[in-house]
């Protein structure tokens, strides 16, 4: 039997583990290699860089979620969010069960709690109002404003990850040379987890699509090109320059709240829900493997039975 190696020695065979066995995409790969290896730092700090995996202690693992609670700071300078914890601490737990799964004494991945989460920490949407808001900031004459206004668009009409819309290339929107006007139009994409899922493009989402198109004179692959077209392993416009142009849009819309991509899929199932969409159909829409995912929805559900309850219940008005 092979002597076990230290936990920083099985980073790799783990994330191999993660692409070959896991099937999970490469941009998850990525995240649990970066949230592991601040681990595997933390170790070191605190001079335990060679421990094995069978001297894990739940005592490593509190100390651990009190350094990301209160000794780690993100790049921005800031400390992490309950949110973002979870995140080491998940990527944690799945080398728990990568350990667990091939034979390798362990702490059992049970004992790797998450840090409790407010439900409203979890949920950040538009009024419509505010989207149109936004929408109307892109300079529209130039061929970027236009870039900009498509992808605000599709945001809000197909409630895409931002994961999945940089990864569009122009030719799967061919269908959009038919040139109707008053047409929905489908796509099939493959969404999280490699599934493959179906969005809707609105009549408006497409005409937008449709002229950033036709302003294009070139034949990139990628459906959203980036300010160096003419490089070819580098022209796909990045998901950090599609956040900086949302929260500057944001901004200059007067908005107070901070925007990212995900607020505007938030405001497209929220619109959704508003106007009458059942949960199990956004749960579609959105992708979700679970409705439980979509269930931090309800806030909005709640409101419209709040408000039929104040509209329709004859007790409201019963004389006492």
């Amino acid at each position: 039997m092979s002597r076990p190696l230290p936990i920083k020695d099985y980073i790799l065979p783990f994330l191999d583990y993660c692409e070959i066995e896991k099937g999970l995409s490469n941009n998850t790969q990525k995240n649990y290699k970066q949230y592991l290896l601040l681990f595997i730092r933390w170790l070191e700090k605190i001079s335990e860089s060679d421990l094995k995996p069978e001297d894990l202690t739940p005592k490593h693992i509190w100390d651990y979620r009190l350094y990301l609670a209160r000794g780690y700071k993100a790049p921005g300078g800031s400390f992490l969010g309950k949110k973002s914890q979870n995140y080491y601490l998940i990527a944690v737990r799945s080398l728990l069960n990568y350990f667990a799964e091939h034979d390798i004494v362990s702490l059992p991945s049970s004992k790797i709690k998450l840090a409790k989460q407010k439900s409203e920490e979890t949920i950040s949407f538009l009024d419509t109002s505010d989207v149109e808001k936004m929408l109307k900031i892109p300079d529209v004459s130039t061929l970027g404003g236009l870039r900009d206004r498509a992808i605000m668009e599709l945001f809000f009409s197909s409630g895409m990850r931002i994961s999945e819309l940089v990864a569009l290339n122009a030719d799967q929107l061919s269908f959009l040379s038919d040139k109707k006007t008053d047409k929905t139009y489908e796509l099939s994409i493959i969404g999280k987890g490699k599934h493959m899922r179906t969005i809707f493009i609105s009549p408006r989402a497409a005409g937008w699509l449709r002229q950033y198109l036709n302003k294009r004179h070139d034949v990139h692959k990628p459906l959203f090109l980036n300010s160096r077209p003419d490089d070819e392993d580098n022209n796909r416009l990045s998901p950090r320059s599609i956040q900086k142009m949302i929260s500057r849009c944001a901004m200059l819309a007067g908005l107070s709240k901070k925007v990212t991509p995900h607020t505007l899929r938030h405001s497209y199932a929220t619109d959704l829900l508003s106007h009458g969409a059942d949960l199990r159909s956004v749960q579609e829409l959105l992708g979700h493997k679970n409705v439980a995912t979509t269930q931090i929805y309800t806030h909005v559900t709640n409101k419209q039975l709040r408000d039929i309850h104040e509209k329709f219940h004859g007790g409201q008005d019963m004389k006492k």
